[in-house]
């Protein structure tokens, strides 16, 4: 239990953003005049995931210099899309009606999760190749001197 407050502490904004997320997903939808648009539930999935994976990413690499990729992937694209996954599970068999589970939704919350990982990546490498410009600028700045 300790651990999990742990990281709940260093990670504050994917532990908000995650709780929001199970809330909106298991209450009541209200019917509003965006409700017209067409697609616009899948769209919501696609930013909400999206949106998931965002502060993931973003939380994850201003905590820690060392990148982790196979990290990154598991927490940045993987735990969001099972995430949706079993709450598409449960809209489906656990709010006695008042939601109900779909697997174009899920899909939706893949679309956005991996538009994000591919966002992310390019992020990575981004970022890497600045810090490899950097280090060989300080090098050869360096160069000779003692």
């Amino acid at each position: 239990m300790n651990k999990i407050v742990q990281k709940v502490r260093r990670y504050p904004f994917t532990t908000t953003v995650v709780v929001i997320v199970w809330i909106l997903s298991l209450m009541p939808v209200p019917e509003t005049p965006l409700s017209d648009i067409r697609f616009i539930d899948k769209w919501t999935h696609i930013v909400m995931y999206g949106g998931v994976s965002f502060v993931v990413w973003v939380e994850w690499l201003w905590r820690h210099d060392k990148v982790r990729p196979c990290r990154l992937v598991l927490l940045g694209w993987l735990a969001p899309v099972m995430m949706g996954g079993l709450l598409e599970f449960l809209q489906a068999y656990c709010t006695g009606g008042r939601r109900n589970g779909d697997w174009m939704d899920f899909v939706a919350n893949a679309v956005g999760s991996t538009l994000m990982l591919c966002a992310g990546m390019l992020w990575v490498w981004f970022r890497a190749r600045g810090r490899r410009a950097e280090s060989g600028a300080k090098s050869c700045r360096n160069a000779g001197r003692r």
